[in-house]
């Protein structure tokens, strides 16, 4: 029997997705959670075989949650459920060990099939999701770029950045005018657009 967690902020996707795995006879949902600062905790817990995360939640992003259960839940396989327009994610999700990546479109059995695989220790990422992120690329922002980026897509001004990530208030314009050059965006909310768009905040 393959032990599952699932993580899904939206309600209606959650139950759907605990229904379609309880049809399966290999398959039992141990927990379902739906914020992302939850998943850890709760895998901790209930030990599952895979989390199914979905990449955008609130509390903590899929991802994010995937690096903590690569590393405090090893024996726990993750499989994240993203949108197309995202194929940046994908080679962020490689390095926190993601093991399988799938389109939220896809048909149910690309979903069950994928848990199966993923359980066996077999890695399962959507073809299309590949060459899309080919085609992306890697993003041109240097770390602290995008984290200066990504404070700034929470709405928090320059002084509250610059406090938050302890640089003077300089250097929080200066990244913020690197990360809009380098991705080519006309100010600071395109610039967000831009990589959120392409996955890379």
């Amino acid at each position: 029997m393959i032990r599952v967690l699932i993580a899904e902020d939206m309600h209606m996707i959650r139950s759907a997705l605990v229904a379609l795995l309880s049809l399966e006879d290999d398959m039992e949902v141990v927990a379902e959670v739906e914020r992302g600062d939850e998943v850890l905790a709760t895998a901790l817990r209930v030990r599952p075989d895979v989390a199914v995360l979905d990449i955008d939640m609130p509390g903590l992003d899929g991802l994010s949650a995937a690096e903590q259960l690569s590393a405090r839940l090893p024996g726990c396989r993750t499989l994240v459920l993203t949108g197309l327009s995202q194929p940046g994610n994908l080679l962020r999700a490689l390095k926190v060990h993601v093991k399988g990546f799938i389109v939220k479109d896809a048909p149910a059995k690309t979903l069950t099939d994928g848990i199966r695989r993923i359980a066996a220790g077999e890695r399962v990422i959507d073809p299309e999701l590949v060459a899309a992120a080919l085609e992306t690329g890697s993003s041109p922002l240097t770390a602290r770029e995008t984290e200066v980026l990504r404070a700034a897509a929470s709405g928090i001004r320059v002084a509250q950045i610059a406090t938050q990530l302890s640089l003077s208030q300089t250097t929080v314009r200066n990244y913020l005018s690197n990360a809009i050059g380098k991705v080519g965006g006309r100010n600071r909310i395109d610039a967000i657009r831009i990589c959120r768009d392409a996955g890379w905040l």
